[in-house]
């Protein structure tokens, strides 16, 4: 059995409840050992991973996937400011939002995403997105040490 350090961490930043309880569902369903912390607006996760306030004690993820749409500070954002920092900057950032635009894409991109997935609508679809993001992060790439 995986200890609290042996364990992944996972950062999601989700204001939809149904997308985060999809999103758990499908990481829960993982045969890796996670651990997924939530968060539900732009501004908390800053907090969380800036260990500011009530997340003062927060565990470094090894992952964030965010969200765009996002109440307090957008996700682009967030992007934006992770990837300023110098400490930060190494996190893996998979965004997955509804937003299909270019310009959305493009933006991402530009500010240091490393990967830009679609929302689909089916269920099934959305847990297979959601689980071919962990195979891929947390199980094939080689992560940077925290």
């Amino acid at each position: 059995m995986a200890t609290t350090a042996d364990l992944l961490q996972i950062l999601l930043v989700e204001d939809s409840l149904p997308d985060i309880e999809l999103t758990l569902e499908a990481l829960e369903a993982a045969k890796v050992a996670n651990q997924v912390h939530v968060v539900r607006d732009g501004e908390s996760a800053l907090d969380y991973l800036h260990r500011r306030g009530k997340h003062a004690d927060a565990t470094r993820p090894d992952l964030v996937i965010l969200d765009l749409n996002l109440p307090r500070r957008s996700g682009q954002e967030v992007l934006a400011d992770v990837k300023a920092d110098a400490d930060l900057r190494r996190i893996p950032i998979a965004v997955l939002t509804t937003s299909a635009a270019q310009a959305d894409v493009v933006r991402s991109y530009d500010l240091g995403a490393n990967c830009y997935l679609t929302k689909p609508v089916d269920v099934e679809q959305f847990l297979n997105v959601v689980q071919s993001i962990e195979d891929f992060w947390l199980g094939l790439v080689r992560l940077p040490p925290p």
